[in-house]
């Protein structure tokens, strides 16, 4: 068994009366592929949230690698090695699709202002080299996308539209990626093709974590290697597709009582 990357312990997020996250305890585990799947309204997206900072959680505590990430900002947290996408598209439509990439790593780029006006040779360098590996990440995704780096991202498809997404939270080299329903908006046809994609990235960046959250169950029981179901904000139960598709508590969840 993979070594545990994250570890949360009692993690409860609350809104008022409402609990979404209620005293979750949830391994994540180096390497693996984790489908994190339940109803609408079960705490996923929240879980997401509270793991990158957005929310601070009301109880409990979350481990990286053995050190307390529960109290750090989201951009502390970026450091660690933690990024996620949307649901909803996050890309600025106007700017180039390197640009949109680049964003990912500004917490690795000097933006100081001596850098900027001084060191001009420093500071085109980096441009060209942060120019070359998002292009690089985006011919991993799409060879058609890496040619079109300076044009606006609102001029590409939708699937490019997510691999540009999926690039941005990649170009950071994360040890964790979230996921949050990447298949969002697009065919069966495009939902085949990103996941593909997200398959050979795996294979590209050995020991990359990645945690999916997917309504299409094809998906999730094609890359998934374990999946864990949230209902109420609690871990209704896990194990691989197959035995949490056959789980008579997870049926119910679904599809309430016959």
């Amino acid at each position: 068994m993979n070594a545990t990357l994250l570890e949360c312990r009692g993690l409860t997020m609350k809104f008022g009366g409402v609990v979404a996250l209620n005293e979750l305890d949830l391994d994540i585990r180096q390497g693996e592929v984790l489908g994190l799947l339940g109803p609408n309204g079960s705490g996923k997206t929240t879980f997401f949230n509270v793991v990158t900072g957005i929310y601070a959680a009301s109880a409990g505590s979350i481990r990286c690698e053995g050190s307390d990430i529960s109290k750090l900002t989201p951009q502390q947290i970026s450091r660690t090695g933690i990024t996620r996408t949307f649901q909803r598209s996050r890309l600025c439509l106007e700017l180039s699709v390197f640009d949109n990439i680049a964003i990912g790593d500004h917490q690795n780029l000097n933006n100081g202002l001596w850098f900027n006006l001084i060191r001009r040779a420093d500071l085109e360098k980096q441009i060209r080299d942060t120019f070359d590996r998002a292009r690089a990440l985006a011919k991993t995704f799409s060879p058609t996308l890496s040619e079109r780096m300076l044009q606006p991202a609102g001029s590409v498809t939708m699937i490019d539209r997510r691999r540009i997404e999926i690039c941005r939270a990649l170009i950071s080299r994360p040890k964790l990626l979230l996921l949050d329903e990447p298949s969002a908006g697009m065919t069966h046809e495009e939902t085949r093709e990103l996941m593909d994609d997200i398959m050979m990235v795996r294979e590209r960046i050995p020991g990359l974590t990645v945690v999916i959250i997917e309504h299409e169950m094809n998906v999730i029981e094609r890359i998934t290697d374990r999946c864990v179901v949230l209902n109420y904000g609690r871990r209704l139960c896990e194990g691989t597709y197959r035995e949490i598709a056959s789980n008579a508590d997870v049926q119910e969840a679904y599809l309430g009582q016959s």
